[in-house]
């Protein structure tokens, strides 16, 4: 896990600054595996591998994470780690976080606010609680009817 982008390409050969490794261990200590930073990543299992990249985004210090589907193909226990991990992080640090999610269920458990998306045009944005299976029809069904409930 690395900053490399903050620094100009020849400097990325020598070693890395000791700050930038205390903010590469703190960023795998949030996400439960200070214990691994020294294996590779590819030897890591799925879930352990989107926490990394999570760690890794946290490691940039952003203000905007962009998490497009990071719970495909993980079993469900995984998949609300990871997703708690990001929400819980995201609360401390007043990172804001646009997350792509096919599974209802987590979008109902972990967002704030949902939008949802049907032929490419919003079809609902609000609060988790007033997504109702009249807008899922409308998500999953490709209705024409635009419904949008006021996220305030």
């Amino acid at each position: 896990m690395s900053r490399l982008s903050r620094y100009h390409s020849l400097r990325t050969l020598a070693p890395l600054p000791a700050e930038d490794k205390h903010i590469a261990l703190n960023a795998l200590d949030r996400v439960g595996l200070l214990d691994r930073a020294l294996e590779r990543a590819d030897r890591l299992s799925g879930g352990q591998q989107q926490r990394v990249g999570i760690a890794r985004a946290l490691a940039q210090e952003p203000r905007l994470i962009l998490a497009d589907e990071p719970v495909a193909s993980l079993d469900p226990a995984t998949s609300q780690r990871v997703l708690s991990d990001l929400r819980r992080i995201c609360a401390e640090d007043g990172i804001t976080a646009f997350v792509s999610l096919h599974q209802v269920e987590y979008a109902r458990a972990y967002a704030d606010e949902i939008i949802g998306l049907a032929a490419g045009r919003v079809v609902f944005r609000g609060p988790p609680d007033a997504l109702c299976s009249s807008v899922l029809d409308l998500i999953y069904g490709g209705g024409e009817t635009s419904y949008l409930a006021a996220a305030e």
